[in-house]
């Protein structure tokens, strides 16, 4: 976990999670560059576009509809071993991803980054967009995320996948979608997410009710 200076202290307590891929980061382009390029190495077709449609859950879940289970292990390191060269320069940010942190700062608040994306990948990919994040944390999905919003006092998780409504169910903390991935705003409200966003654009006006009375 990296732990990033912090460029205010909360004024209320205020924190709150986000969820990078699809989220934060539009890591779509840079996603698919890899796969084209385990596909061009092993010789194995990967239909990229239905991977960057399943982007969420733990990487190896994904290898394992391309290559057998032994193969997974040596896949899931070659895909780590290039991601830095490949996909992080090909990520860009969400919209509202910038107005959205700094809405939390102008709360006096603090941005905790909790997502599946391994824990390099993810600092590599944070600082590469500029995020200005209190603590960072890779390598968790779904309800697994929940021990590291508890541990930085999230109040709120904001995620595209119906894992994040899991993590932010596990977390105690209130579950806001947003419907900039694999889910629509109809399956993020069915699955039980507390507000549903249809992008980061809409979250400061959100944000700015969150808390209130």
């Amino acid at each position: 976990m990296l732990d990033l200076p912090s460029s205010a202290p909360s004024r209320d307590g205020l924190a709150i999670g986000f969820d990078l891929d699809l989220t934060l980061a539009d890591t779509r382009a840079g996603i698919s560059a890899v796969y084209a390029a385990l596909a061009a190495e092993t010789g194995v077709p990967i239909d990229t576009g239905q991977v960057v449609r399943r982007i969420g859950p733990p990487l190896e879940e994904e290898l394992a509809y391309w290559f057998p289970p032994d193969r997974v292990p040596a896949m899931a390191a070659r895909y780590r071993a290039i991601y830095a060269d490949v996909a992080v320069p090909a990520t860009v940010l969400m919209p509202g991803a910038a107005a959205a942190l700094e809405a939390v700062r102008a709360r006096g608040g603090r941005v905790v980054v909790v997502s599946g994306k391994n824990q390099a990948d993810t600092e590599r990919t944070v600082r590469f967009l500029g995020l200005a994040a209190d603590a960072v944390v890779g390598g968790l999905f779904g309800a697994d995320k929940g021990a590291a919003l508890r541990e930085h006092g999230a109040g709120a998780y904001i995620g595209d996948h119906t894992g994040d409504v899991d993590a932010a169910r596990a977390a105690s903390a209130v579950a806001v979608a947003v419907a900039t991935g694999a889910f629509d705003s109809a399956a993020l409200s069915a699955y039980g997410a507390d507000v549903v966003l249809p992008d980061l654009l809409a979250f400061p006006g959100w944000l700015g009710g969150f808390g209130a009375g």
